[in-house]
């Protein structure tokens, strides 16, 4: 993990910083979070306890479920229901989780679905195979229904170029 801080600190700030001339440090972008989310559409509590669990196992670190805001007769769910569960990194876990998505998972498999909103400081994405962690796929038996897994990953840029590179200098994107 040394060698990720020290990457972030001394390679990818002073890149930015020579690339686009910024007059302060305090505007060089720089990672602020990294949200996980596991979306349901029943709320079936094996399924989210699973989830909740493969959250937990992934970033060691604990969740929460997401409960509806309103009902729905057609999804049948009512108010106040959970569906879903979340994670939100910051810090060295995010840097920790960054350091393994990028290594076992971007750079190894392709079953990422990139799908980028047009911000200047989101980037999300879906696993669509949570498998692909080793610690899930040991216990394949409890983890093997789950359904993708969305990945943000927010930003303090404040233009399109410079989060670009960025996203290219932790080779998320290309």
């Amino acid at each position: 993990m040394h060698f990720f801080e020290h990457y972030n600190e001394n390679i990818v700030k002073y890149d930015l910083i020579n690339k686009f001339r910024y007059k302060t440090l305090a505007d060089v972008p720089k990672l602020s979070f990294i949200s996980l989310r596991f979306n349901l559409k029943n709320s079936d509590l094996k399924q989210l306890t699973a989830a909740l669990v493969a959250l937990e196992l992934i970033t060691f670190q604990k969740g929460l479920f997401l409960n509806s805001k309103v009902s729905s007769v057609s999804l049948k769910i009512r108010k106040g229901q959970p569906v879903g569960c979340k994670i939100v990194l910051r810090r060295t876990k995010m840097l920790q989780f960054l350091h393994k998505l990028i290594d076992k998972i971007v750079i190894k498999n392709k079953e990422v679905k990139q799908s980028t909103i047009p911000n200047y400081n989101l980037f999300s994405f879906k696993i669509s195979n949570v498998l692909v962690f080793n610690e899930l796929e040991k216990n394949y038996q409890f983890f093997k229904n789950l359904k993708s897994l969305d990945v943000s990953i927010v930003t303090s840029s404040t233009d399109f170029k410079s989060f670009l590179f960025l996203l290219k200098s932790y080779k998320i994107s290309t």
